[in-house]
């Protein structure tokens, strides 16, 4: 029986924006895709990143747990609240939230204004200006997806930034001295941010971490270098978790 792998996608996106990968994966893993709420075939489930984790666990079961972005906080989430569930987990361009009151705050306004805006210029126009955020520039927009984030609806997406954006979640860095599974944390190494929050993530959970860049990529590292980001996952889940890995590892 091949291990279960669970892919979980960022926000904007649903389980089938890991196609690209899939080929690759098929193969050797028991894969599942799931849609998180707000988003695809669950626009109307709108919960925050506790209630998000619980139902993830209940739909894909014990596996290795991969998760970009937002999907990487819900997978965390799981990671800590369930262990028996994941047996390993790989977090691609995320955090564990906002540790500062008040910067906290002002990312649950900033969170607010987008979710607006979501709701008044509907789910093609938001996309359009969301992708253009310099987060995103090294992204071709062929590798962008579009045809499956087009699929959700602006209701729920506004739904996860007010109830599952970084503004409204309950930080988990003092909990990650908590977690004893293997633990791939991912960034591009042209993301400086999320550079700088992987290596943050590492000194916290400690010994258990293991950091790689993707060489030549962003934030959607996985989407932008499919092949190189393929290599990393492979390596280390082929090595049980820990050892060198393909890219640059720190």
């Amino acid at each position: 029986m091949p291990e279960r792998l669970i892919l979980v996608h960022g926000f904007t996106q649903t389980g089938r924006s890991w196609a690209p990968l899939l080929p690759a994966l098929a193969g050797h893993f028991d894969v599942m895709t799931p849609d998180l709420p707000g988003h695809g075939t669950r626009p109307d489930v709108q919960v925050g990143i506790e209630e998000a984790a619980r139902l993830l666990g209940d739909e894909c079961g014990r596996g290795t747990y991969v998760g970009y972005s937002l999907g990487g906080r819900v997978a965390l989430r799981l990671a800590l609240d369930r262990p028996d569930l994941v047996q390993r987990l790989v977090l691609v361009s995320a955090g564990a939230g906002v540790e500062d009151d008040d910067d906290r705050a002002a990312r649950r306004d900033a969170d607010e204004a987008l979710a607006a805006a979501l709701e008044d210029e509907g789910v093609d126009a938001f996309l359009e200006e969301w992708l253009a955020q310099p987060l995103f520039a090294t992204l071709p927009p062929e590798r962008a997806g579009l045809e499956a984030r087009r699929e959700n609806t602006a209701a729920g997406l506004a739904s996860s930034l007010r109830l599952a954006g970084q503004g409204s979640m309950e930080p988990m860095w003092r909990r990650l001295l908590d977690l004893h599974v293997p633990v791939l944390v991912v960034a591009g190494e042209l993301d400086e941010t999320y550079c700088l929050q992987a290596v943050h993530l590492g000194g916290w959970m400690g010994e258990v971490a293991s950091l790689a860049l993707v060489p030549m990529a962003g934030h959607a590292c996985h989407l932008e270098q499919p092949e190189r980001f393929v290599k990393l996952l492979l390596a280390f889940l082929g090595e049980g978790g820990r050892g060198d890995h393909e890219g640059h590892e720190h």
